[in-house]
């Protein structure tokens, strides 16, 4: 059975201006103080589900319009994903408090997914609020309350408590703070951690030996552009430099190859282990954007890249280089270079590039492919990106 945050928006996440109660601007988007180090500490290393709940009087109304909500909304839940928190589901309820409307908080309407349900503790389970009805709310639900007083205003929650019947409602709101490091080591220490914490980091660690080359690589994909790179083969290394740099990755590679007989072995290997350390890097893909496309310009050469960490092998190459050597590498090894890495990465993998240089020409497919995997990479949400719900 899985314990529940629900966690009210205005007043709680983020400031609710006094004069109007709405979140209606940009200007007045504005997070609570501590809450983004928090709200991450409670969700990586805490094991509750997260259900954001809200009343919005009037939303989609002419004293509310739909867009003047949606823009600060949607920022506020970006910020959020930047800083790797997610909520499970969202609730808004958009009637006026007049309407009585069962939906609308203290009610449980838009709730009964997780009422009496064997999946979820209720019992251990917290409302997070700041008005007395988010407290009210718990009450309804059969779990405890979090209430953040502002003011703080303690008399109307000991006249809630005086008027009501129930001798044990005390401990049902345990915590009566404006403090969010308070709210979290509270949480934290309900036995609601998880056993191991999530790892927040995305490494991978690869060796591969064969009877051509031995090669070790250690990726991580959230680094800041540190790389050190030593395949024997110079050119391959400067692009594989940018990689790492436009990337933000951290990319160390070492290669011993025969290189007395040529460089395909070395190249093909290390394109063979670097796929292998991506997908191991990725996991099982849950949050990351999946898609990443970026154009990119080198003097007189275009390169446009497209990818999809899909977990179907693909390459499309429309790329025609003049010169047939830069440096040690033959132009010819590139196709198979991102061949191997497309298939050992599980990616789809579109790279097409015009230009007269050949230097030119595949730094900018390099640099575009890195800026295509910054992007893919991203994490911005708690979700497999895909509908099968596997990638």
């Amino acid at each position: 059975m899985k314990p529940i945050l629900f966690i009210d928006r205005d007043g709680t996440i983020i400031e609710e201006p006094p004069e109007d109660f709405q979140v209606d601007s940009l200007q007045k988007l504005r997070f609570l103080p501590k809450v983004l180090r928090n709200l991450h500490k409670i969700r990586h290393l805490g094991s509750f589900e997260w259900v954001m709940v809200s009343n919005q009087d009037g939303l989609g109304t002419p004293s509310f319009p739909t867009a003047d909500f949606e823009a600060p909304h949607q920022k506020m839940l970006n910020i959020l994903a930047d800083e790797q928190i997610f909520f499970d589901s969202i609730f808004i309820d958009k009637t006026f408090p007049h309407q009585q409307s069962p939906t609308r908080k203290p009610g449980t309407a838009m709730l009964t997914g997780y009422i009496d349900k064997p999946d979820y503790d209720m019992e251990n389970s917290f409302v997070i609020g700041d008005r007395l009805s988010d407290m009210q709310l718990a009450l309804n639900l059969g779990c405890k309350g979090i209430w953040i007083a502002h003011k703080p205003d303690y008399e109307a929650l000991a006249h809630y408590l005086k008027q009501s019947n129930n001798k044990n409602l005390r401990e049902k709101f345990p915590i009566i703070t404006q403090d969010w490091d308070e709210i979290s080591n509270f949480l934290l220490a309900q036995g609601a951690a998880k056993a191991e914490p999530v790892p927040l980091e995305r490494k991978a660690h690869i060796s591969r030996q064969t009877h051509e080359t031995t090669i070790n690589i250690d990726l991580n994909l959230d680094g800041s552009g540190r790389s050190n790179i030593t395949t024997g083969v110079g050119f391959l290394d400067h692009m594989l430099e940018q990689l790492a740099y436009h990337g933000k990755l951290d990319l160390d590679i070492s290669c011993i190859g025969d290189l007395h007989i040529d460089a395909h072995h070395s190249i093909e290997d290390i394109a063979i282990a670097l796929g292998e350390s991506f997908r191991k890097a990725l996991g099982d893909k849950r949050g990351i954007a999946r898609y990443g496309f970026f154009a990119l310009v080198m003097d007189e050469s275009l390169a446009r890249v497209s990818l999809d960490f899909s977990g179907r092998p693909y390459l499309t190459w429309q790329v025609d280089f003049q010169e047939s050597m830069l440096g040690t590498m033959p132009t010819s090894m590139f196709k198979h270079f991102f061949y191997s890495f497309a298939v050992h990465a599980q990616t789809s993998l579109h790279i097409c590039v015009e230009g007269e240089n050949a230097h030119h020409q595949i730094e900018a497919v390099f640099k575009a492919f890195a800026k295509s995997v910054a992007i893919a990479k991203t994490i911005e949400s708690n979700r497999i990106a895909s509908t099968k719900g596997v990638l």
